[in-house]
């Protein structure tokens, strides 16, 4: 992930602090030297780092229950606003989506139950809200802090645990996309209801809500793409009619093609029709004002083009599309050769034809330009 930096590995897993969580821990030594001093500026980062930790244990609980499962955890990210722990593909199972899900707030109930076990009566519900208070002793604002991510993460919305723990429930009864949609919807309300409260209370809230709202709409979003893929090959939802660019052409050429046609990414092809990269719109327009019309194509091209064969499952180039960030996915036959291309455009495409037609089956989707 941009602007995040690799502190370990716990296996295949990398644990990751994005470059933003080190300038938050900086704000926070700050905010506490006002109000403070320097010990309470370093007693509110140590705090910060320990309850920092604690979210660690719990990203690591989703980890280890998605193993248990044969789920891969390529990495771990930890933000400001807590971590994420990305999971290389949804458990199949309710079952087992639902056992992941829970593993890392129950992780937290553990903490939590721990601190109190060595607090025993010194402990008490009112001391365990004052997080904020310099007064509360550091186990008990962990304490508090803990029981506080264990509420907060299973409100049932996306992308908080309690919203896969939803679906999981949901889809024990219905189809998993169908149980997505209502959990999502579920989550939207939630969301709204949260940005409101914020108009009134804490406009923290409103940024809550917000996050939430789009949270749940990127997860229906995913699902809705994963079920309009399922059963399909990559020919079914290509693109075959597109215009190419050799690795001679110059900028120029590429802008007239642009002109006479509605494409936005152009593969550049050599003579034996391999891929030698893709030039976009937007690098075309930075090389005609910054380095002239005469410029090469293959000096401003993308190159690093993922590729897929024709017959190779639709879902696993979508994910090939997402994961890369790249314009586009070249399609090749057995030869090598360029056949067709998946970009985001036409995935969308997909999409809205599956919404509106989702069981006419493959044949709806072959797209031939």
């Amino acid at each position: 992930m941009p602007w995040s930096v690799t502190i370990g590995r716990l296996g295949e897993t990398a644990i990751r602090i994005h470059v933003t969580f080190l300038l938050f821990l900086v704000w926070i030594w700050a905010a506490y030297y006002r109000t403070g001093g320097a010990d309470a500026a370093w007693q509110g980062v140590l705090f910060v780092a320990l309850l920092f930790a604690c979210v660690l244990l719990h990203e690591l609980g989703h980890v280890f229950a998605a193993r248990h499962f044969g789920v891969k955890t390529p990495d771990i990210t930890l933000w400001p606003f807590g971590g994420i722990a990305s999971l290389e593909r949804i458990p199949e199972k309710p079952s087992e989506e639902l056992l992941v899900a829970i593993a890392g707030p129950l992780v937290n109930v553990a903490i939590a139950a721990v601190l109190l076990l060595i607090l025993g009566a010194s402990a008490n519900v009112e001391d365990l809200s004052k997080i904020e208070d310099p007064g509360t002793s550091m186990l008990v604002k962990l304490a508090g802090a803990n029981i506080f991510l264990v509420v907060f993460n299973l409100i049932p919305a996306f992308p908080m645990d309690g919203g896969r723990v939803l679906r999981a429930l949901l889809a024990m009864n219905m189809g998993f996309g169908r149980a997505t949609a209502v959990a999502a919807s579920i989550g939207q309300g939630i969301a709204i209801a949260l940005g409101l409260a914020g108009i009134f209370f804490n406009p923290m809230l409103m940024i809550i809500g917000v996050f939430v709202f789009l949270a749940a709409s990127g997860e229906a979003g995913q699902v809705q793409l994963k079920e309009a893929s399922r059963g399909l090959s990559v020919a079914d939802a290509m693109i075959t009619h597109f215009e190419t660019l050799g690795p001679t052409a110059t900028v120029d050429e590429a802008a007239d093609a642009l002109i006479r046609t509605t494409q936005r990414e152009f593969p550049v092809v050599d003579g034996a029709g391999h891929l030698r990269g893709v030039l976009t719109r937007d690098a075309m327009i930075r090389a005609l004002k910054d380095e002239g019309p005469q410029t090469p194509v293959i000096a401003v091209m993308q190159k690093d083009i993922p590729t897929v064969e024709a017959r190779a499952r639709l879902d696993a180039a979508l994910k090939l599309i997402t994961s890369t960030q790249a314009p586009a996915v070249g399609v090749l036959d057995g030869g090598g050769r360029l056949v067709g291309l998946l970009t985001a455009e036409n995935v969308g495409e997909l999409m809205m034809l599956h919404a509106a037609r989702p069981d006419h089956g493959a044949s709806l989707f072959h797209r031939a330009g």
